[in-house]
């Protein structure tokens, strides 16, 4: 640790909250910039919403939201529209703070007109959502699942899940929600600092019960009753990996502000905490997305009144020890040449086999001076290869080792499955949004900065040539400053001025439903990102061609 500031480089640095070291230039962080921020409940929220406009049907594992206080009003009118319509929906809605955690300040309402404007709502805004009725019980308990996800690069995207999570379980057994229980935070909040306030929780020293076990515990247990665990699977999966395509956009304009292409610095990896309920009929639903997953792997036990003690928790050190340790594994900045090195034995090794030097037995002083060159060549490459290297050289018929024993081969396969780009061929079509935030990038002109000014929005519009009759550069400007207007006087930080790149996106599907009114909506993106994307790479042609000329 480092409480003064570290004086050599890392190969690997370990931030506690955040990506916060601008004096970073070369090894690997923990962090992303503005992960944060982007996993924030609002900013979250937004991302999926924009996913769930282009592709209503992927993405309906995110509960239906509105952001307070601005949508207060559309939320008022769209339940009593949806009430009216269905007289026997009975609705439960869960508020929950922006910049809340631990299950701080979440509460259940019935009736939109039971939002707590009281207070200052407007300094601490919230996100209220359709609460889920009817979730997986396990032992009458209702439960959520915490799985880790290793966002190992972004560009190019790299995605590991662990094969193992935590289940969460409340400490009261559930009924459906009514105005008498709707406070009965044991009964209706998974989390586990609330729950552990409970009379009911159990601490346990198996992984099977008590009121935090392994996912892996709760998967044997339906699939003991006949339930498609390989479908759960794969639904998870599929979950995580449309959630980070939801969020590699706005991730990828911190990261340029942070670390601009072409200046060093180092990669990022991050391990994020997922947080899914499981409905009665196994889908899988999204809670939140947490940027700091709590590590720890003891909690604390009361031994006498005020008089506490650490305690290990099994359960915990079996799930996040093989996170923590399959993670520095695979970021390794050695592992590549730990695998030269390995390479370089072998051959060695045969050269060694082969040699005539050997096989005559070192006849004379010639042949020996040839194989002491061998084997200290040999034990070199050992060495290299963290293996045990002899202070002799191999005799004649000696028997060498087959291999190099890795330093890995004592560890533990990886708990850590690689699921993107493995599977990338399934979830390349939702990458549109990642086209339009590319153009976005590309026109900022300033390095360092997260908003597009006006010039700079402009340029975009003549460059892809999208201005006409119908659409003067007036019009643009116009543009401009209404989407601009509005998502600055809904953000918090207003230390930068300029269009953000969800205004730009607001812009751009605009634009493209302008342009292509009869298709639709994911259809007008993907024609005008194309459109854009042609226009510019012929304008970088010229360019080429006049700087030849």
């Amino acid at each position: 640790q480092f409480p003064f500031g570290r004086r050599l480089p890392c190969d690997i640095y370990w931030h506690g909250v955040s990506f916060h070291d601008n004096n970073i230039f070369s090894g690997q962080v923990n962090k992303f910039p503005g992960m944060m921020e982007t996993v924030r409940k609002i900013t979250l929220s937004r991302a999926m919403r924009t996913m769930q406009d282009l592709f209503p049907a992927e993405y309906d594992f995110y509960p239906r939201s509105w952001i307070l206080p601005e949508e207060l009003p559309l939320f008022v009118t769209q339940v009593r529209v949806m009430k009216d319509s269905n007289p026997s929906w009975k609705p439960t809605f869960i508020v929950k703070p922006d910049g809340g955690c631990q299950g701080d300040g979440i509460y259940l309402i019935k009736d939109p007109s039971d939002v707590r404007l009281t207070g200052s709502i407007q300094s601490r805004p919230a996100v209220v959502q359709e609460y889920i009725c009817e979730p997986l019980l396990v032992d009458k308990l209702k439960f959520d699942i915490r799985l880790y996800v290793l966002l190992k690069s972004l560009e190019p995207l790299e995605i590991y899940i662990a094969k193992d999570g935590l289940s969460r379980f409340c400490t009261e057994p559930y009924q459906e929600p009514t105005l008498k229980n709707l406070h009965q935070v044991f009964m209706h909040l998974t989390n586990y600092s609330l729950n552990i306030h409970s009379g009911n929780f159990i601490h346990s020293a198996s992984v099977n019960t008590g009121s935090k076990r392994t996912f892996s515990s709760i998967l044997c247990r339906l699939s003991s009753r006949g339930a498609d665990v390989k479908k759960l699977w794969s639904d998870i999966i599929s979950l995580v990996i449309k959630t980070i395509i939801a969020l590699t956009p706005e991730l990828k304009v911190y990261y340029q502000s942070d670390i601009p292409a072409g200046k060093p610095g180092p990669t990022c990896f991050q391990i994020l905490g997922f947080d899914i309920l499981l409905m009665k009929n196994l889908k899988p639903m999204l809670l939140e997305v947490n940027a700091n997953p709590s590590m720890r792997i003891e909690h604390e036990q009361e031994l006498s009144p005020g008089v506490f003690e650490n305690v290990p928790s099994p359960v915990d050190e079996e799930v996040k020890v093989a996170v923590i340790r399959d993670t520095l594994r695979l970021v390794d900045p050695q592992k590549n040449k730990r695998k030269d090195a390995h390479l370089a034995f072998t051959t060695a090794k045969s050269a060694v086999i082969h040699s005539p030097v050997l096989q005559a037995g070192m006849k004379d002083k010639q042949h020996k001076h040839h194989s002491l060159k061998l084997s200290l060549k040999l034990k070199f490459y050992l060495k290299l290869g963290s293996c045990r290297s002899s202070e002799q050289a191999p005799g004649a018929g000696e028997e060498l080792p087959d291999a190099a024993p890795s330093p890995e081969a004592a560890l533990p396969s990886l708990c850590l499955k690689q699921v993107f780009p493995k599977y990338a061929r399934h979830f390349s079509h939702l990458r549109l949004v990642d086209r339009v935030a590319a153009l976005f990038i590309r026109f900022l002109g300033v390095r360092g900065t997260t908003k597009l000014g006006p010039t700079g929005f402009r340029t975009f519009i003549r460059n892809c040539q999208l201005s006409n009759s119908n659409f003067s550069m007036a019009a643009v400007d116009i543009l401009y400053i209404d989407i601009t207007r509005r998502w600055n006087s809904m953000s918090i930080d207003h230390k930068e001025s300029g269009m953000c790149l969800q205004a730009f996106v607001e812009a751009f599907f605009c634009l493209a439903q302008k342009k292509y009114k009869t298709l639709q909506l994911h259809e007008q993106v993907k024609s005008l990102v194309e459109l854009c994307e042609c226009r510019l790479a012929a304008l970088h042609g010229k360019r080429l061609l006049w700087g030849c000329g």
